[in-house]
């Protein structure tokens, strides 16, 4: 019983926060621009220009997601994920990381009210405008990929404003809580002084 109100407790400010992502038409040359990010289907490594680095980063957000994901191969696949598509997108990794935190967080299966679905919470209609109804969103990779390239869109959509881009990601544009929640886990629980690519 306690289990169970303990649980409901932690999922609450998720479900508050839950918006559903707006499907907007996006201009034909933007739109073959983010198709094709989304077809690429390199091997994820770490890219940083100082493997030592790397290891740093590595072993510091490992110890932080220690608690959301136990096992250390599933910890690692992960978090080489994150900082593979985030650097390969634009994005900061501790800017998904908090953005993971808050969507789904940090499980792989997360459904929202919405129906957005795992780490990143993407909503299924997006494998249609890139084409690719197929794909599977609870992927890993998969997930991870199109949530940097959508976000990175509406960074640039937004003409770098995180507050405006975070809200368009959510579905919630206007309202303060999504993005500030997101801001406060990014330079929060997240925040890493070191080289994170």
């Amino acid at each position: 019983m306690k289990r169970g109100i303990a649980l409901a407790a932690l999922l609450a400010p998720l479900e508050l926060l839950a918006g559903a992502q707006r499907n907007e038409p996006i201009d034909p040359v933007v739109l073959a621009t983010l198709s094709g990010q989304i077809a690429d289907r390199a091997a994820p490594y770490f890219n940083f220009s100082n493997p030592s680095d790397g290891h740093r980063w590595v072993y510091a957000m490992s110890e932080r997601l220690r608690k959301r994901v136990p096992d250390r191969k599933t910890r690692i696949e992960l978090l080489k994920t994150v900082q593979y598509e985030a650097t390969r997108a634009g994005l900061d990794p501790q800017l998904v990381l908090g953005l993971i935190e808050v969507e789904s967080g940090f499980r792989k299966y997360a459904v929202s009210t919405a129906g957005a679905r795992g780490f990143m919470q993407v909503m299924p209609f997006w494998t249609s405008v890139f084409g690719r109804p197929r794909d599977n969103l609870f992927n890993l990779r998969t997930n991870l990929r199109y949530g940097c390239v959508i976000l990175r869109y509406y960074l640039n959509l937004e003409k770098g404003d995180y507050f405006r881009a975070l809200g368009r990601y959510n579905g919630s544009l206007g309202q303060p809580e999504y993005p500030n929640a997101v801001h406060s886990h990014w330079r929060g629980r997240w925040k890493y002084d070191g080289p994170t690519g």
